[in-house]
């Protein structure tokens, strides 16, 4: 049976993210290190924030330093989902030098990355603040860091929208077009998902048009997808649902037009830029050399 951590995430998935990460980096060893430092060095790194943000990473950026070195001293002094501002010390690794240097990479790419992703959240909930819509993420992930990109959205302040193919039925462009193909129209392929689908499951459609919208409806859709709508168009299709219909806006949602968005009424915005292109926080790992010393 899996465990999983306080934060809901699965140890067995993170550790094997952690380990290939460090396959690819130490594969053929830390040839620089090894070359220079003194087996015996020890000392103390700090890691430091140099940006304005919200953290995430913390726990698995600790995780590394241990995988390297089971014998260094991780000590984590900022939780995951804080504000954070240039100056801030996140936590300090305390022990064998050549491991601090060989963990450092890739435990900094995965607190910057996630950090990056949380920031950038907490930045579209900023500006949709007092609105009932949930900012919500999408599957546009990196491959294999899913589990994380998805975590660090939640320690940004929004939410997850399916994890995977399994988690709900969303009808999308490319299955409207191969179904229409074969003479369907948007009520059958509801009722064909409503039919072959596990039962309970949430059915969602993406629409275009409210013509589209309102057909769905009709047909029983529990969600309706407003893709690429303007704002102005949205909120009239959300008014004219019926009760009980949930909708989101998806596609070309940015800073500047979120909160437009979220004026519309939808349920929740989803948004790919969360996870495929936020910017990295930028987070060193500096060693303190007043610390450095041979046992």
């Amino acid at each position: 049976m899996a465990h999983a951590t306080k934060d809901g995430l699965s140890e067995k998935q993170v550790n094997s993210i952690i380990e290939l990460a460090l396959t690819e980096d130490l594969g053929a060893g830390d040839v620089t290190s090894e070359a220079l430092i003194p087996p015996g060095l020890h000392g103390r790194a700090l890691i430091l924030i140099k940006d304005n943000g919200v953290l995430a990473g913390g726990d698995v950026a600790r995780r590394v330093f241990l995988r390297v070195d089971p014998a260094l001293d991780v000590k984590m002094v900022i939780e995951d989902g804080t504000a954070v501002k240039p100056g801030d010390i996140v936590g300090t690794v305390s022990g064998s030098v050549i491991s601090i240097l060989k963990a450092e990479r890739v435990a900094l790419n995965f607190l910057q990355r996630l950090s990056g992703i949380a920031s950038e959240t907490a930045r579209y909930i900023a500006r949709t603040q007092d609105c009932k819509a949930r900012i919500v993420d999408t599957r546009k992930t990196t491959p294999g860091m899913r589990t994380l990109e998805k975590y660090a959205v939640r320690m940004g302040g929004g939410q997850n929208h399916r994890q995977n193919l399994g988690d709900a039925v969303l009808i999308k462009d490319n299955h409207l077009a191969a179904l229409r193909a074969q003479g369907m129209n948007l009520t059958d392929i509801i009722a064909r998902a409503k039919l072959n689908a596990p039962q309970g499951m949430t059915i969602e459609v993406e629409v275009t048009t409210a013509q589209e919208a309102a057909e769905a409806a009709r047909a029983g859709a529990d969600m309706i997808m407003l893709d690429n709508m303007e704002p102005g168009e949205m909120e009239r299709v959300v008014s004219s649902l019926p009760h009980g219909v949930r909708t989101e806006a998806s596609g070309g949602i940015t800073l500047e037009n979120v909160r437009a968005a979220a004026e519309t009424g939808v349920d929740i915005i989803s948004i790919g830029a969360l996870t495929h292109s936020p910017k990295a926080l930028d987070i060193s790992i500096e060693i303190d050399p007043q610390t450095i010393r041979m046992p």
